[in-house]
């Protein structure tokens, strides 16, 4: 259900002049409509869409007429008339056409007469000579040549006139292009006109061939001879003229090729002219003169790229390739232009020439299709899928189908398409399906990764040709594969589009070889059946994705599998809910009906009167703990395939319950869900409301509604009515004091949806409109709005009031507007900095009263009588002009106050609030039309003025060397004193000498500050803030900086603002803009000031906002001296930075500071279709800079230039546009990095860091070797082609030093940035044979690498080894990596080289075992090799090895090996000898023997750790050794049992154990442990005696944990029982001592597992009826309780709600409370408050709780139905309920309901909480109080007050007498006095000056309220008794 706005079309009429009109009138005849009064009457009309009718009645009027009309003078008067017409409309105007369509039909007498008009006026129309008004006359011929007869023959008729317009205006724009150098907009003009000019003189060439047939004029005298002639010359020369724009140079290609083939015989000679012209290989001699003269400039052999790209395009474009009709020389030119083609492939690299070439390629494979089908059978060959140029063009499709440039991507994938159907040509008739070319493409596109976008649309072209069934035999897990790389979004899209491709077809394939409906099982269990799966299971990213993009487009082509999915689902739905992570087969079902739904698949009506969907089913779904699932659910009501289907009372009910508990989500993506599906509802509810109006009125149709069933229209739009109230009413509701942001933006922005949508069209009856039910609190609440912390609810309650103005308006009187205004001044000087954003918010919203001036500023400025007069101005205006004033008049005086003392301004009056609201009031103004503009002149100077001032006052701060921390933090009056001296010091003279030589502090510093502290007056120390009842405070340093940065960022925005102002048509004359242009280049110049001077990050990051406005207003506007400032600045700057010395004030610390800045300013404003002539000029200069070519030059413009290119690789709005300079700052890095300045390596550093982000995209995952920000080799040298020489040189250059034959320590420090680099490319299948740039040379290198001395160059020169081995080649490089390491007779043995070569092969093995390809017979062979290799340097692994990194390093490889050979077992591959090996290197280690080395030895750790997980791996396959009972034995010692491991004394290697025992567990527990692996079973019998032991001695934390965290997964009928003997403890101590662990640890973990295991004791212990002291479970609950706190550690707050998920069904909810009812209540506020955290994980596992209590209830009663996967805000509704229930089965209600009044009434201490917050207020000024993201505490009162008064109603309870409750109305009673004398002492309007005390006192009001109301209600007695004590 889409929603698309209509499109209107704009036709505007024609008038006649004075003579045309009396022309007209003097044949009008009034009796009768003649021609002529026809046209008349149409001229008369105003409206372009009647005069359009009124044309086409001209020919039923011309038909009518007589033969002899042909003489008549009124005739040709009209046909004149017509012609100045239709040449003086404009190209764009319907009428034209609709003019030259009916003109078209006139009768053949007439046709000559119509002619004669058009020619007189094409003739005037031919005399125009200025250059501007060009494009009218040609625009005026292209329309001619269009369908038109008429002006087709006028053109005719005016040939020799036309060509020479045509040559004239081709000059003569040319050479106006040439004097306007440098104004674009005038440049870009005038190319557009050029454009024209060569298409128009194409179409007459092409159109009009007949006038240039035969030979008359094709001699060098004639004048069309010549005019062509100067035609061709002109194209040549655009052709070439590198400044004009690529699509003039591309039709002047075009236009070349076309002119030639004219004028050229013979015409079989063409061809070869063509292919000497591209190859550079022209000879002069048989070529005639005319060519030479015109194109001279073509004939040279060095043909610029640009040029010969577009020629190709001109020939392919131009020539006629079909039918073979160039014969031979025509073969030859298409096989030259492609090899053409693909050497530019490797030259053009700019983003517009690489995607221009990219489509020139796809025209080739098309013009070679047309040319194959009639073409020589030795081009076939040539043409062939095998052949060279097919090849090579599979490379270049290969190299591009992952481009970033979309384009590209897109034409990648047609010049796959087209070459597969080329090679189909070529083998005609025979089977695709056995084709070898097929089948490898097929086999190679497979074997590549799934994360290849160019895979799926390459294998969905294969598809169409051999079919998907082919695909399938060879894997038919191929659809299950794509489903799983579904959870990418950015290849979704891909994917489903690959899916869609390969079901449809199968589907068309099954259709055509069964008659019936027998493949509907097959199909289903191929495509549906995986997505039911996923769906049901998969993760939330997935499933979304699947249904987004996969879903709707399997039911389109087969809607009938929606039963079939429906009756699978259904089936499970009960007993598969879901949870919070998984939507289960319920999820699966509410996302298939909701596409099905909203695809018109399914009417939801007929679903649920079949029964196949219940209201409860959807109920569930609508309040499910998955969000997906809630929106899915949601999206089921909501969305219809008709936007007018009726909203049944049904939906809305439901619609109604969701709103009760799904509108405070903290995912904003799910809130804006909500939204969008809700504002469907409205329109839907709109849509059809209109409908049903307009059949109450047509009374036949309501007549037949009547006989039938459905409802009445008027009750419909009643029940309509009714339920959009209560759905605002519980909006409003919804901004209750304390509400969260979430809650407030949902409820706002649906609002805001109602308000749009059910706005009222003139004359049309609404059924619904929001004003109808706004009151004053409801407009209260929405100004209350303002006052929130979070901005975005500020912006929709603002955009609410202002739709809601009028009505708003009326319910706000004077004093209350008083108060706002006073609130909004107050609170634009205040020192929080959130405050003046809503003081901006509320001047906004009262500007827009009419009465605001005599209300709200009498008291504040003297009043201007002659403004009210003018009633022209609008009231904003002029509100806004009167406030801007008062602001402006305020600042100005602060700004005076704040020279004298700048500590007093940031403590008492902050400026930047004040300047805040003025930038705030400006913005919503309409600048483009002002009445009062001599006023607004006058104040934006003012303004301008007002920021410089401020901006001196500021300034000195944020520029000085260390800006945050230059003031001390302490208040004491010596550091106030120090203060005061820094701040009389600060001038920003730091400079950049520290480069050369050291600043030393002098003493004298110290002097001055004893001077200065003498004379300095005593109220500076200590700066009182004024204020009622303020108390004093200290200016803090971070007050000043506050102040000072806020105030230039302010200042900044402002002028940027003002900026704005700047009319883009200025001229020098015009007067009328706000802005002149002298102070707009003031302001430039301030920007630049400031950005290169400021240090302050905030300051300057501020200023550039401002600055961009204003260079993009700049680069908009025609006036030249402005057009150009960005270039002059920008060569300013570069020319500064070049020459900057160590004085500069320059900052070349933080990163340039601000330089960056204002270059990208500069460069990102150019027009992005421009030359980037500024980006050019500075990556130039830059990359030189960067890259100095002599040592001597100064570092600091090198740092510069590398700190600024780095700014520019990281700016995304430079796109693609930056992409050829990237090879070259990757060579300036990596030279950089070699510097001996520290400060260049550390720019080159970050510049590198930039760069990869640049290249291989930004980094999503944790995982380093993840193959998504990689690329193949092949595309990243294709695309960055200097690098491939670059990176070989270093590397030789680096290894070089590697090799010296002493080993002494030689690091070059560029090794590890090209390791880095290389570790991210990877090899593909489809590498060819075709590319020079190979991956091969690099490999011997890499190799070397890892002999290096750095142990982290060893490992990542492993890691880089990995892409440029192919996978066919890893047997072979291992094999040969091994036999070259040492025997242990070696002679020399270099134990660095050893350690380098294992980490390759490991890395190598790691990759290899990892890929899918293990399956081959060639693979187990090369395994077997390896594994014999392995043997014979098996030396490596034992004591004969001295050093023990290498020997874990090979222990490594063993433990990768074993690790894998599992999975080859089933294939028969035979390694007991292998097995042997491992258990002879396990026994023969120190593990076993004992260690006789201490901790300390190098490799130590590395190496136990090594060996512990080969024995784990070995024990892993206990079945492997097995027929060979040596081995058995072997196995079976005890040397070897898990039991002795857990002694080693490293606890390293017990870390390594426990988990392996962990998993082991788990695994049995969950029964995954694999067939033929029941053996590991055996190895977790009898360890608890051990594991008990360890329990108490371990010392070492993370073992202990893992301990516990084993016993806690053990059964504890295996564990207790054997406490006895091995601790010496019994059940209760045991418990006891696990108790203590939680209450005595310091660590976290370890209190999270033993708080889980001693719970899980005491259940244990109640449940088998053992007794447990009552201090003991007192003790158990306190900790609960303890864990349960709002600021405890999400851990802790997850194992609390472990523990009550599993005490609920036993403790919390049994059929009496074990535990006694205060206990058992304690347990259940612990819920209470999981349900009310702020972090989602914890609340979704409190509410598991409340599944297993509904779980419970539903088995036991049997109810057919009830809510249990429910989301947190229901699960505390069902919690409070089931508590109710259960006071009702215990019986203990009078005992219970007095503990949950206590609930209710809260137990917080009002007077403290204030206090306490507003010392916290005054300490932190960022501090917003309580920012509320999603605890509610009314929420949690209604929802208890809701149950409790269901409760006492259900059972009459009345309780007059309790003794608890009269206590507890006593201190409702108090509290409440208590809120009402705080309430009153807060200062008027509260909620704004005191957001965070006024809410938390209306919170507790409405607690006290609900309270004492349910109080009375349990005092009132029995009314009898009443009347017994009357008597």
């Amino acid at each position: 259900m889409v929603l698309k706005k209509k499109k209107e079309v704009q036709v505007d009429a024609f008038f006649l002049d004075g003579h045309q009109f009396e022309k007209l009138q003097k044949y009008a005849k009034a009796e009768e409509q003649n021609l002529a009064s026809l046209l008349l009457h149409c001229a008369q009309l105003r409206n372009g869409i009647h005069q359009i009718q009124c044309i086409k009645q001209i020919m039923p009027l011309v038909k009518k007429m007589d033969q002899n009309s042909a003489c008549d003078p009124m005739v040709k008067a009209c046909l004149d008339v017509l012609g100045e017409m239709y040449f003086s409309l404009g190209v764009k105007n319907p009428l034209k056409k609709v003019l030259a369509s009916s003109l078209n039909g006139l009768p053949e007498e007439l046709m000559m007469l119509a002619v004669q008009s058009f020619v007189c006026c094409l003739r005037e129309e031919l005399k125009t000579t200025d250059v501007y008004l060009y494009r009218k006359v040609l625009d005026n011929l292209a329309s001619c040549m269009e369908d038109f007869s008429i002006g087709k023959a006028s053109i005719k008729n005016l040939f020799e006139e036309v060509l020479q317009f045509l040559q004239k205006s081709l000059l003569d724009i040319q050479e106006e292009n040439r004097q306007n150098h440098g104004n674009r907009i005038v440049q870009t003009r005038l190319m557009h006109d050029l454009l024209i000019a060569i298409k128009v003189s194409m179409m007459l060439i092409q159109k009009l061939q007949e006038n240039i047939q035969g030979n008359l004029w094709k001699c060098s005298d004639s004048f069309v001879w010549q005019c062509i002639c100067s035609l061709l010359k002109s194209s040549t020369n655009f052709l070439m003229d590198a400044t004009l724009l690529q699509t003039v140079q591309t039709t002047s290609g075009l236009a070349v090729i076309l002119f030639t083939r004219a004028m050229y015989e013979p015409v079989e000679e063409l061809p070869s002219l063509v292919s000497d012209l591209l190859l550079g290989t022209m000879t002069h001699a048989g070529v005639p003169a005319w060519f030479v003269s015109s194109c001279g400039a073509l004939c040279t052999a060095q043909l610029p790229d640009s040029a010969r790209l577009f020629l190709c395009h001109g020939a392919l474009a131009m020539l006629d390739w079909k039918n073979g009709s160039m014969g031979e020389n025509g073969e030859k030119l298409l096989l030259n232009i492609a090899t053409v083609l693909l050497s530019l492939s490797s030259e053009l690299k700019e983003a517009s020439l690489a995607t221009c070439l990219s489509r020139v390629l796809a025209i080739w494979t098309n013009s070679a299709l047309a040319v194959l089908i009639s073409g020589s059978p030795n081009l076939k060959i040539k043409l062939n899928g095998n052949s060279d140029i097919i090849g090579q063009l599979l490379e270049y499709s290969y190299t591009h189908w992952d481009h970033p440039l979309d384009a590209i991507r897109h034409q990648t994938k047609l010049i796959f398409k087209n070459l597969l159907q080329i090679h189909q040509t070529t083998i005609g008739g025979s089977n695709e399906k056995s084709d070898p070319f097929f089948a490898r493409l097929i086999k190679h596109l497979l074997s590549l990764d799934w994360h290849v976008k160019g895979k799926y649309s390459s294998l969905s072209c294969l598809v169409e040709c051999v079919g998907t069934e082919n695909i399938l035999r060879l894997d038919r897990t191929i659809p299950v594969q794509i489903l799983d790389v579904m959870n990418d979004q950015s290849l979704a899209p891909y994917a489903s589009d690959l899916l869609e491709t390969m079901f449809t077809n199968h589907k068309a394939h099954f259709t055509l070889s069964f008659q019936d409906h027998a493949w509907i099982d097959q199909w289903h269990n191929i495509w549906v059946s995986p997505l039911l799966v996923i769906l049901c299971e998969g993760n939330h990213d997935q499933t979304t994705y699947i249904i987004d993009y996969y879903l709707p487009k399997l039911l389109k082509c087969n809607p009938d599998s929606l039963s079939y999915m429906i009756r699978i689902l259904q089936a499970s739905a009960d007993a598969n809910l879901g949870s919070c992570s998984t939507r289960g087969a319920l999820g699966a079902l509410m996302a298939c009906l909701r596409t099905a739904r909203a695809h018109g698949h399914l009417e939801l009506s007929n679903v649920m009167s079949n029964g196949l969907v219940s209201t409860e089913c959807i109920k569930q779904g609508l309040v499910h703990q998955h969000s997906q699932v809630c929106i899915d659910a949601l999206g089921l009501l909501c969305e219809t395939h008709r936007t007018t289907e009726i909203v049944s009372m049904e939906e809305m009910q439901l619609i109604r319950f969701f709103m009760m508990y799904n509108l405070n989500s903290q995912s904003p993506s799910v809130r804006q869900q909500i939204v969008s599906l809700l504002r469907k509802l409205f329109c839907r509810i709109q849509e059809s409301s209109q409908v049903l109006y307009k059949l109450e009125q047509n009374k036949t149709k309501q007549e037949l509604l009547e006989n039938s069933t459905t409802m009445h229209p008027l009750g419909i739009l009643q029940q309509y009515k009714d339920f959009m109230s209560s759905v605002c009413d519980r909006l409003f509701e919804l901004l209750f004091p304390g509400s969260s942001h979430p809650t407030r933006f949902s409820a706002l922005s649906i609002l805001e949806s109602i308000a749009e949508v059910f706005s009222i069209p003139k004359g049309q009856a609404q059924v619904f409109q929001l004003d109808q039910v706004i009151d004053s609190t409801r407009v209260q609440t929405l100004i209350q709005c303002f006052a929130s912390t979070f901005e975005e609810v500020k912006v929709l309650a603002f955009r609410l009031l202002m739709k809601l103005r009028d009505v708003a308006f009326n319910f706000q009187d004077s004093e209350n507007l008083d108060l706002l205004f006073k609130a909004a001044m107050d609170l634009s000087t205040s020192t929080k900095p959130y405050d003046c954003v809503t003081a901006s918010y509320l001047l906004n919203f009262i500007v827009h009263h009419k009465g605001m001036q005599h209300i709200c500023l009498e008291k504040w400025l003297e009043h201007n009588p002659q403004m009210d007069e003018n009633t022209s101005v609008s009231t904003v205006e002029k509100n806004t002009l009167a406030v801007i004033k008062l602001l402006l008049t305020n600042v100005e005086e602060e700004i005076l106050q704040a020279k004298k003392s700048l500590l007093q301004a940031a403590a008492s009056f902050p400026m930047y609030g004040r300047v805040h609201c003025i930038t705030g009031a400006l913005q919503q103004l309409p600048f483009n039309n002002l009445t009062l503009v001599s006023e607004w002149k006058e104040m934006v100077t003012r303004l301008i003025m007002m920021s410089y001032k401020l901006s001196a006052v500021v300034s000195p701060v944020v520029q000085s060397s260390s800006p945050e921390g230059l003031i001390p933090m302490d208040s004491d009056p010596e550091s106030a004193g120090r203060l005061q001296m820094i701040l009389h010091e600060i001038q920003p003279q730091d400079t950049n000498d520290y480069f050369m030589q050291a600043k030393i502090l002098n003493e004298r510093c110290e002097e001055e500050s004893e001077k200065l502290a003498d004379q300095r007056p005593v109220k500076n120390t200590c700066t009182e803030m004024r204020g009622k009842e303020r108390q004093t405070c200290d200016v803090t340093a971070q007050m000043v900086l506050v102040c000072c940065w806020r105030s230039m960022k302010e200042v900044s925005l402002l002028l940027g603002t003002l900026c704005k102002l700047l009319p883009s048509q200025t001229t020098s004359e015009r007067s009328d803009g706000l802005i002149t242009i002298e102070q707009v280049k003031n302001i430039g110049d301030y920007f630049k000031h400031h950005l290169l001077q400021s240090r302050h990050r905030g300051a300057f990051e501020l200023a550039y906002a401002g600055f961009v406005q204003l260079t993009e207003r700049l680069s908009r506007c025609n006036s030249e001296s402005l057009h150009k400032m960005p270039e002059q600045w920008l060569s300013c700057v570069l020319e500064e930075i070049r020459s900057c010395e160590p004085s500069s004030t320059l900052c070349a610390t933080r990163r340039s500071a601000g330089i960056p800045f204002y270059i990208q300013a500069l460069l990102a404003s150019e027009p992005k279709k421009s030359k980037t002539d500024l980006l050019k000029t500075a990556m130039k200069e830059l990359i030189s800079l960067a890259t100095p070519s002599n040592e001597s030059l100064s570092v600091i413009p090198q740092v510069h230039a590398l700190n600024i290119l780095r700014a520019l690789y990281r700016d995304t709005r430079l796109g693609e546009n930056i992409m050829p300079y990237v090879a070259d700052g990757i060579k300036a890095s990596i030279l950089g990095f070699m510097s001996p300045v520290w400060a260049v390596r550390n720019s080159s550093t970050l510049l590198f860091s930039a760069l990869i982000t640049r290249i291989f995209g930004v980094k999503r995952g944790k995982d380093e070797n993840s193959k998504k920000n990689r690329m193949t080799g092949r595309e990243f040298f294709s695309r960055f082609p200097s690098l491939y020489p670059f990176l070989l040189k270093q590397l030789e250059v680096v290894t070089n030093t590697l090799n010296s034959e002493a080993e002494e320590l030689k690091i070059h420090p560029s090794l590890f940035l090209l390791l880095l680099i290389l570790g991210r490319l990877y090899p593909s299948p489809m590498d060819g044979t075709h590319s020079a740039l190979s991956m091969a040379p690099f490999v011997p290198f890499i190799i070397r690498c890892g002999h290096s001395p750095v142990y982290r160059c060893r490992e990542m020169s492993g890691r880089a080894l990995v892409p440029f081995v192919m996978v066919n080649e890893v047997p072979q490089t291992v094999l040969s990596l091994l036999q070259g390491l040492p025997d242990p007779t070696s002679p020399c043995i270099r134990q660095n080289s050893i350690h380098g070569t294992l980490l390759q092969v490991f890395h190598l093995l790691q990759s290899y075992l990892e890929s899918n390809l293990f399956i081959s017979l060639d693979f187990q062979e090369g395994l077997s090799d390896i594994i014999t290799c392995m043997g014979t340097k098996l030396w490596l692994a034992k004591r004969l090895n001295p050093c023990l990194v290498t020997r874990a390093a090979y222990l490594d490889v063993l433990v990768i090996l074993s690790t894998h050979l599992g999975r080859f077992q089933k294939q028969g591959m035979q390694l007991f000898e292998f097995w042997e090996e491992m258990n002879r290197v396990i026994s023969d280690s120190e593990l076993v023997s004992g260690i006789p080395y201490s901790s300390a030895v190098p490799g130590l750790t590395q190496y136990l750790q090594s060996t512990t997980r080969l024995v784990i791996s070995v024990l892993s396959h206990p079945d492997t050794p097995s027929s060979s009972s040596a081995a058995a034995e072997e196995m079976a010692k005890p040397s070897l049992s898990v039991a002795h491991l857990l002694h080693c004394e490293f606890h390293e290697v017990r870390v390594l154990v426990l988990e392996a025992i962990l998993l082991w567990l788990k695994q049995r527990n969950s029964k995954q442990i694999a067939e033929g692996r029941e053996g590991l079973l055996c190895l977790l019998i009898d360890l608890e005696d051990t594991l008990l032991r360890m329990a108490l001695k371990e010392m070492n934390l993370q073992c202990f944990c893992k301990v516990l965290e084993i016993l806690y997964n053990m059964d504890l009928r295996n564990v207790l029982p054997k406490t006895e003997c091995s601790i010496k403890m019994n059940p209760d101590e045991f418990l006891t001592w696990s108790l203590n662990i939680v209450d005595s640890s310091n660590s976290t973990e370890s209190q999270t597992i033993a708080l889980k295991f001693a719970s899980k004791l005491i259940i244990h212990l109640l449940q088998n009826h053992q007794q447990i002291s009552e201090e003991v479970l007192k003790k158990w609950i306190q900790l609960i309780l303890y864990f349960c706190g709002d600021e405890q550690e999400t851990e802790m707050l997850l194992a609390a709600a472990e523990v009550l998920k599993s005490a609920t069904s036993f403790l919390l909810i049994n059929e009496k409370p074990i535990l006694g009812l205060s206990d058992t209540f304690a347990l259940w506020k612990c819920v209470v408050l999981l349900l009310q955290n702020e972090d989602l994980v914890v609340r979704d596992a409190a509410a598991e709780v409340i599944q297993v209590a509904q779980s419970e209830k539903k088995s036991n009663e049997g109810t057919e139905f009830a809510l249990r996967v429910v989301n947190a805000p229901m699960a505390l509704d069902l919690a409070f309920g089931i508590v109710c229930e259960l006071l009702q089965r215990w019986g203990e209600i009078h005992a219970g309901v007095p503990i949950l009044l206590e609930w209710l009434l809260g137990d917080s201490d009002l007077k403290r909480d204030l206090e306490t917050s507003a010392l916290e207020e005054d300490d932190y000024l960022f501090d917003k109080g309580e920012v509320n993201f999603w605890a509610e505490k009314l929420i949690h009162v209604r929802q208890l007050s809701k149950h409790l008064l269901q409760l006492i109603s259900v059972t009459h309870l009345t309780l007059p007498h309790h003794e608890r409750l009269k206590q507890l109305s006593r201190t409702a009673l108090d509290q409440a006095q208590l809120v009402e004398h705080l309430l009153r002492a807060l200062p008027p309007a509260p909620e704004f000056s005191k957001t965070a005390e006024f809410t938390r006192l209306a919170i507790q009001n409405e607690r006290i309220v609900v309270c004492l109301k349910i109080l009375n209600l349990l005092k009132s007695d029995d009314p009898c008794k009443n009347e017994n004590l009357e008597k």
